[in-house]
């Protein structure tokens, strides 16, 4: 399971020209799952991106979490993430889960996010053509692979 963290200002997704999530500050995850995924790599997910410590402090330090400042989360599915870029030009998604597999996961990703931060997480719509908007603020954006925990 793949993330891609990006501290925003704000952040919104449309599908359909209706905007169907939106935040203010607070973190846009991308998030990739792939075959050999499972809840364990979304638990390890969710408390790496709890924890995380990627907003300023009062010395204009990266030592506040999203809890410390009040951030929300936009959670949007990204097959992409799974990409295999070694050979030729195409790249290949074969390592990315199928719908049956990834939609229980990211939903469970998503409530697990969602009861360790007491707070709703706002998502676009699984398998829909998304447009994503998002202001980075930093510009802060963090990758974390479940499967790369050392």
């Amino acid at each position: 399971m793949k993330v891609i963290i990006q501290r925003v200002s704000e952040a919104s997704v449309t599908v359909d020209q209706k905007v169907v999530g939106k935040i203010a500050k607070g973190f846009l995850i991308l998030l990739g799952i792939g075959t050999e995924d499972s809840e364990a790599d979304a638990d390890w997910l969710v408390q790496k991106t709890v924890g995380l410590r990627v907003f300023n402090d009062a010395e204009g330090l990266m030592n506040r979490s999203l809890a410390e400042v009040g951030g929300q989360v936009l959670v949007i599915s990204q097959f992409t993430l799974m990409a295999a870029t070694k050979k030729g030009n195409r790249p290949s998604y074969i390592q990315a889960a199928r719908p049956d597999q990834a939609i229980p996961l990211y939903e469970y990703f998503i409530q697990k996010l969602g009861q360790q931060l007491e707070e709703k997480v706002e998502t676009g719509i699984f398998g829909a053509d998304m447009k994503v908007r998002l202001l980075n603020d930093g510009p802060v954006t963090i990758p974390i692979d479940s499967k790369n925990r050392i």
